[in-house]
């Protein structure tokens, strides 16, 4: 059986510079410290994380006074930081520099005097923090079907944001909407969209071109892997989401002769590791790596933590 893994895959600069944060801010001030929500999601990390001393919580209300907190990759309110100033809590902000990046931009565009459209999903971290970062109203969508129940003239002179996990093709028809109802609309250019969502889901498009089954290795509260499992889907070829090989079902395995293999932003290669030995034991595997891009961006550390 032939086994063909995707490139790029797994782990982004974001979520490499967010775990780099909670294991420096262990070795240089010890355990515990407390991460608000978890770092990346991906239990096999935050679990990891845990043994050597971090402890996830969702409130501030849950870290003891004068513990360091730690904010995760996906971003969060004003109100949060300005509760940990209140309490006078050490910070680290391991919010992904292009999440902040989004900040900043929807901010920009509030200040321009538009009116903020941010599609992204309901309820997602990364959302949640977003529509709590920028001073003014924000209009969320999640489809083009929302794009027409706004309640705004078409006159409204419109900017949109998105968020980082989804690519050009994910928010494509909804920005087509955009530009039909309303006159004036303006939005950050390709190159702005996130790089690692980019890349990983042509990659599964590629991919998918090569097997007849799609193996995703990710968290399934991890909105980027489930994204790379229904791209799959739509494009014709069986498509599961695994978190590690435990998920593996004999059945999807039978008259396969091609198996495609990646793995979420969030998730670590040592994952993919595992579902290879998996594979490997159930019968001799031909494993091939798809060329694809080579990524090689970096994101700085805090200065605090540079040379630890």
């Amino acid at each position: 059986m032939k086994v063909i893994l995707a490139q790029p895959r797994g782990f982004c600069a974001g979520v490499v510079r967010a775990i780099e944060i909670v294991e420096r801010t262990l070795a240089k001030y010890g355990a515990p410290i407390y991460v608000r929500h978890q770092i990346v999601h991906n239990r096999y990390v935050v679990e990891s994380l845990e043994r050597k001393g971090a402890r996830f919580v969702e409130k501030l209300d849950e870290v003891p006074d004068g513990s360091i907190v730690i904010f995760s990759a996906h971003g969060v309110s004003r109100m949060i930081v300005a509760d940990a100033q209140a309490r006078h809590l050490p910070v680290l902000d391991a919010t992904c520099p292009l999440v902040t990046k989004v900040h900043h931009q929807g901010q920009r565009y509030v200040t321009q005097g538009r009116t903020l459209v941010l599609i992204g999903h309901a309820g997602h971290p990364e959302v949640e923090g977003t529509l709590g970062q920028i001073k003014g109203a924000v209009h969320l969508v999640q489809n083009a079907a929302d794009v027409e129940a706004l309640d705004l003239p078409a006159e409204a002179r419109i900017a949109y944001v998105t968020q980082t996990t989804l690519s050009v093709d994910d928010t494509r028809s909804i920005i087509a909407a955009l530009g039909r109802r309303f006159h004036d609309v303006v939005g950050p250019e390709t190159r702005d969209i996130c790089y690692a969502t980019q890349n990983r889901q042509t990659a599964v498009r590629q991919l998918c071109r090569e097997c007849d089954l799609l193996l995703v290795v990710g968290a399934r509260n991890s909105s980027n892997s489930n994204r790379l499992r229904e791209i799959g889907e739509e494009v014709g070829v069986p498509s599961y989401l695994i978190e590690d090989e435990t998920d593996i079902d004999p059945k999807w395995l039978h008259q396969i002769e091609a198996i495609g293999l990646t793995a979420g932003a969030s998730a670590p290669e040592v994952l993919v590791e595992r579902v290879l030995d998996a594979l490997a034991r159930s019968c001799p595997v031909e494993i091939s790596v798809l060329p694809g891009v080579d990524e090689t961006v970096n994101f700085r550390l805090p200065a605090e933590l540079a040379n630890i």
